[in-house]
């Protein structure tokens, strides 16, 4: 077992002034699939401690914008383009307060996981749940021709929950960075070019 101070990606993160080890997945998801783009929004679903909206921020430059939410506290960034909203993800409006403040965006990322509890049915049956929200959101957020990244546990709900995304993005693909655990069973979705209803 790696201990959190012999994590060389924990080490690194923190020599890197960035707020957790996560941040190196998102890295290399972006490397692979090019999910950024300068002055780009960028909705964080779940993003305390912040790893991730820092990566964002950096890869979208000083004109774009990420809003990183979490109903948990996040401590404010020294970077410029990150505004923080405590919110809810559940809650059932959040959609509603998003495009009413800040309009549609670019792309939604979703890094949410449950405290794991050790026995893997529950926790996936969790983790399902926080990825079918974070996908229900983008379907209402997006622009056309949006990005959707979110983690999911492999495991019995996984075949559905892709297929589901599938009829609303054109492209689908799943992906473990070598940043994540072994031991690990996460594993990254990234959906791209969200089409409308009708088409």
């Amino acid at each position: 077992m790696i201990t959190l101070s012999a994590d060389p990606y924990a080490k690194k993160a923190r020599a890197s002034g960035f707020r957790s080890r996560a941040a190196y997945k998102l890295f290399e998801i972006n490397d692979k699939f090019v999910i950024f783009k300068k002055g780009q929004q960028i909705i964080d679903l779940g993003a305390s401690p912040g790893g991730w909206s820092q990566v964002a921020s950096r890869k979208i430059g000083s004109n774009g914008l990420v809003i990183a939410i979490d109903k948990a506290y996040i401590q404010e960034f020294k970077e410029k383009n990150i505004v923080i909203e405590f919110q809810d993800i559940f809650k059932k409006d959040l959609d509603t307060f998003l495009l009413e403040n800040y309009g549609k965006s670019d792309v939604l990322i979703s890094d949410c996981a449950p405290n794991i509890s050790g026995n893997y049915d529950q926790d996936h049956s969790i983790q399902s749940m926080l990825a079918q929200r974070a996908f229900e959101l983008s379907q209402c957020v997006l622009y056309m021709g949006g990005s959707f990244v979110c983690k999911i546990f492999q495991g019995s709900e996984t075949q559905e929950f892709v297929k589901s995304v599938k009829e609303r993005f054109r492209t689908v693909k799943l992906f473990k960075p070598k940043s994540s655990r072994k031991q690990s069973s996460e594993i990254y979705l990234i959906a791209r070019d969200f089409i409308s209803d009708s088409e």
